[in-house]
């Protein structure tokens, strides 16, 4: 298990001494939305009473019942296959219908689970310190879930906070985030994110090289580590793509392949152009001539392809079509 990191902190702590029922915690993926919703919700239910200008003790039973993901006063409404990956449990009935393989675990926020949190909010605290109900991700409601919570947002019931985190925070209905308070989250200083890295096991080379093919983003580092994008699979990607090898990305969804080319068809830009490559280190990129035209043309059809990569015909015919056509540009006269 991960430390909190110091900027998560330090976010947390501005948002505990403003007032406010609702807020929305926005930014690109990888910055931390879900640590520091989880922050504020804890400190709000925290029996300390300095959480309100410290943060959560970690000590009280408040805060073990949050770690052990069975706190009475929280309600985390997210979709069925976040809530497994994040080891929270699912409803009774949702538990059974996936176990009886009636149908499989959502990738949205299911309307089913809103009007449970709804039900929640108007029940009475359990330890006499409010209530809580953590939204993650908030682009992942539909129409009708969203307007759901959109009645409880306008008539809030007393005690209840909200937090919508949300890495796509324009995907949102605009009546929705008119009813918040908007937190932007902040880009940690790439020195001390490095350091809270190498505090967490990664060597200070891998810390580097990690932050930087993850685009500055520290959590999408544990992401990429665990989709098992590592050092070593960065250095040699480029190559592997050059030569069309689809077998080198092969235990990747295309979503993450397509991020992959994307941040090759960008640095093959940067350095046509002479100007410093953001993702790879220019000894691991393979000499090509490829114009700066085709180049740019590859990136729109990535970014074509990015929109349908979470639902594709079939995955691995597209894996072999994006590693073919890598090829085929990166080869180009």
């Amino acid at each position: 298990m991960t430390s909190m990191a110091p900027w998560i902190h330090r976010q947390s702590l501005d948002l505990l001494a403003q007032q406010g029922h609702a807020w929305l915690l926005q930014g690109p993926s990888g910055l931390g939305q879900y640590a520091l919703g989880t922050a504020l919700t804890s400190a709000w239910l925290c029996e300390s009473e300095h959480a309100s200008t410290k943060g959560a003790c970690g000590q009280c039973g408040s805060c073990h019942a949050l770690s052990v993901h069975t706190h009475a006063d929280l309600f985390v409404l997210m979709p069925e296959t976040v809530l497994l990956d994040l080891g929270w449990p699912l409803s009774e009935k949702a538990q059974a219908e996936i176990d009886n393989k009636t149908r499989k675990p959502s990738k949205e926020i299911r309307i089913e689970a809103m009007r449970d949190a709804i039900e929640f909010s108007q029940r009475t605290n359990a330890r006499g310190r409010g209530k809580a109900v953590l939204v993650y991700p908030a682009e992942r409601m539909n129409h009708i879930t969203a307007n759901a919570l959109l009645k409880t947002l306008e008539e809030p019931p007393g005690d209840v906070k909200f937090i919508l985190a949300s890495e796509a925070a324009h995907q949102l209905l605009p009546t929705i985030r008119s009813r918040c308070l908007i937190h932007t989250m902040a880009w940690p200083e790439t020195k001390e994110a490095q350091q809270w890295l190498i505090d967490q096991g990664f060597s200070a080379a891998e810390a580097t090289f990690a932050l930087k093919t993850a685009g500055g983003r520290p959590e999408e580092v544990f992401r990429q580590k665990e989709l098992g994008q590592t050092m070593s699979w960065w250095a040699q990607f480029p190559r592997a793509m050059h030569a069309g090898d689809a077998s080198y990305c092969s235990n990747l969804p295309p979503s993450e392949v397509i991020d992959a080319l994307q941040k090759l068809c960008h640095d093959l830009m940067m350095r046509q152009a002479a100007a410093s490559l953001r993702y790879f280190n220019d000894t691991d990129l393979p000499t090509i001539k490829t114009n700066g035209a085709s180049l740019t043309a590859w990136f729109k059809r990535l970014s074509q392809a990015a929109r349908s990569s979470e639902h594709p015909f079939n995955a691995g015919l597209m894996l072999e079509a994006l590693c073919s056509e890598a090829r085929e540009v990166m080869n180009a006269p």
